[in-house]
């Protein structure tokens, strides 16, 4: 196992009925901005369970914030930050909305690193430059789509002009979450199936690697594989979709599928979310919808480099114990594969009718974007991108 440093300080608020907790999670004095998106929450009662609870705090909104999250609307909530002397945010929402309050978070207090007074420092360096945040608005969240694990990490991606890119920082950890599984009984069943396919694809990617003998690690991440595997079809099927506990099972997998646990000690890869990021840049598609697109094709070009994983996670995940190597090794692709059309969820680019003469473009935004070294070995080229994508078709 590799060495670490593991702290996790977010506090989770989990169960039915949380919401009210934020009376108590956020200081009395604070100046709170609540940040969401298009205003679903409206519909489903969150809003309202929001306002009730913090109906004895001073309290301005900023909505709006998309589905991967663009720069020049998370740049809006900067002129309410500083007209009303904000001093925390809330989001309430799914992982774009949590994502960018972390940018917003960061962005009204970054300074740049010029020396020259004269220079207007440019928050979007923090992602583009990867500028070290140095101080952020303090965060709570209210998570309404279990998906992307954003609630507990300092990860966030946002997106500007085509390039989706990420940054992370401890300063933009949400102090607290809250996880009531009730309010994700509103999702639509694409939300439902991205969500799932999201954390799946999370704990790939700190998984699907190379083994360091992280048996606890290991175990942890098989055990989300598992349940994701199990509880997401249940979601879409007719007769289950309303089942709380399936919910909850759901939901408590994706955030520990990102929040530091599993990863820590142990390699990871995320070249199916560099390379899917470009995918969402270039095409709009869904993020998750770029995952279980690339994913499959990664297995498939890194066989080699992952033969020792892809054996365990057919042995420990899909239960395959006959056959030669690679006849497991394809047989737990196949799985996966099939997994991902059960959460009704694409696998091929064709599938969002993208073709071979669409993927030039893809690799010279990776180019662009110093995307040239990915994977677990950093030896990712964009030759091998290239064959994955290729191999995606």
């Amino acid at each position: 196992m590799l060495n670490f440093n593991f702290q996790n300080p977010t506090k989770i608020n989990f169960g039915e009925g949380q919401i009210k907790v934020i009376s108590k999670e956020i200081p009395l004095d604070a100046r709170v901005l609540l940040v969401y998106g298009g205003g679903s929450i409206k519909g489903n009662g969150v809003y309202k369970q929001v306002i009730d609870a913090l109906s004895e705090h001073t309290l301005f909104e900023f909505s709006g914030i998309e589905p991967n999250p663009t720069y020049d609307t998370l740049m809006k909530a900067q002129e309410i930050i500083k007209a009303e002397n904000i001093d925390y945010l809330l989001a309430v929402g799914g992982g774009s909305v949590v994502d960018g309050a972390k940018f917003i978070a960061a962005a009204a207090l970054y300074e740049g690193n010029s020396e020259d007074s004269d220079v207007v420092s440019d928050p979007w360096d923090i992602l583009a430059k990867q500028q070290a945040v140095t101080k952020a608005l303090p965060i709570g969240a209210v998570l309404t789509l279990p998906a992307t694990g954003s609630e507990s990490n300092g990860n966030s991606v946002v997106t500007r002009d085509g390039n989706k890119l990420p940054f992370a920082s401890p300063l933009v950890r949400p102090l607290f979450a809250v996880l009531d599984p009730t309010v994700t009984l509103s999702l639509s069943d694409r939300q439902i199936s991205n969500g799932v396919v999201d954390a799946f694809i999370h704990t790939i990617e700190q998984y699907l690697t190379y083994s360091v003998n992280g048996k606890v690690q290991d175990r942890f991440s098989e055990g989300l594989l598992q349940t994701l595997i199990e509880e997401g079809p249940k979601a879409l099927a007719p007769d289950t979709k309303e089942n709380l506990e399936v919910r909850a099972n759901i939901m408590w997998s994706a955030t520990m599928a990102l929040n530091g646990l599993i990863g820590a000690g142990v390699p990871q890869d995320w070249s199916t979310h560099m390379i899917g990021h470009e995918l969402t840049g270039a095409f709009g598609i869904d993020h998750a919808r770029t995952l279980s697109i690339v994913l499959p094709a990664v297995m498939k070009v890194r066989k080699e480099q992952k033969r020792e994983k892809l054996l365990q996670y057919a042995t420990r995940v899909w239960q395959i114990t006959e056959g030669d190597d690679n006849t497991r090794i394809d047989q737990a692709i196949r799985l996966t594969e099939e997994f991902f059309e059960t959460m009704q969820v694409p696998t091929r680019l064709s599938h969002v009718d993208l073709a071979s003469k669409d993927i030039d473009l893809l690799i010279e935004r990776l180019e662009q974007h110093g995307m040239t070294a990915l994977g677990e070995h950093d030896d990712i080229t964009l030759d091998i991108s290239r064959e994955i994508l290729t191999q995606a078709l």
